[in-house]
């Protein structure tokens, strides 16, 4: 027996409605038959929200019955909605890629595995996260003041930190001026692992982490911490490379 269902959703010259859009691939995936309703207009928009008393587009209805919005749809096929919820994924998918691109680089350049692999998948890994932070420092500077025991005290370092952590990621790469990477790898690396286990393990606080910038919602915890002893373990190993050559 087919399945239809009823969607209205604003489908103009400058604006097409991406929920709308959303909810009209996740029915058809569902396997109904979409009566697609195009509210072309402002004023044909503002008549249908007002005939059936809903303040937002798009709308489906089911076998007469009106579900909703596309958050109500995804509810409705039991999807989890877990917008703003808290969640590690953002800092697990810089990982994941910085790992790939480490590994790849290393069988195209070196034919293999090595001790550059691991220095690349933390200098990516760096480097990406510095990125995140970067794209809005203001935001990243008043998460990250909230925990760490330097920007505290002395708000600038705030405002320093992607910048430092982007070029320790940059130059440590290449292993270019080590006299200079080293140091502010381990320096901004020690005081972050320092002020990740304060807040979390000392006064066992429940707060976001600054570390994909001001954006994601990632609890401050272990995989926090991780970043930080990464470049202190980065820092070390740099440090022992250039004493044994």
């Amino acid at each position: 027996m087919s399945k239809t269902a009823e969607l209205h959703r604003m489908v103009m010259d400058k604006h097409v409605c991406p929920y709308g859009t959303k909810a009209k691939h996740l029915l058809e995936s569902r396997g109904y038959t979409v009566e697609d309703h195009h509210l072309t207009s402002r004023p044909e928009t503002d008549a249908f929200k007002a005939k059936h008393a809903v303040e937002t587009t798009p709308q489906v209805f089911i076998d007469g019955e009106r579900i909703g919005g596309y958050d109500a749809l995804r509810e409705h096929f039991g999807i989890a909605n877990d917008k703003g919820g808290t969640s590690y994924r953002p800092v697990l998918a810089v990982f994941a890629v910085a790992l790939a691109l480490s590994v790849s680089l290393s069988f195209g350049v070196l034919g293999g595995l090595g001790g550059r692999s691991l220095e690349w998948f933390v200098a990516f890994s760096m480097g990406m996260l510095a990125m995140l932070k970067l794209q809005d420092v203001e935001q990243f500077s008043t998460m990250f003041v909230g925990y760490d025991l330097l920007g505290q005290r002395w708000v600038p370092y705030a405002y320093a930190y992607p910048y430092l952590e982007a070029l320790a990621a940059v130059l440590m790469a290449g292993r270019l001026l080590p006299w200079l990477s080293i140091p502010v790898a381990f320096t901004i690396g020690t005081i972050g692992a320092v002020s990740v286990f304060y807040a979390v393990y000392v006064q066992k606080r429940d707060i976001k982490c600054a570390c994909v910038g001001g954006s994601g919602n990632v609890p401050l915890g272990f995989i926090s911490l991780s970043e930080n002893l990464a470049m202190m373990g980065m820092a070390v190993w740099m440090t022992y490379g250039l004493m044994t050559v």
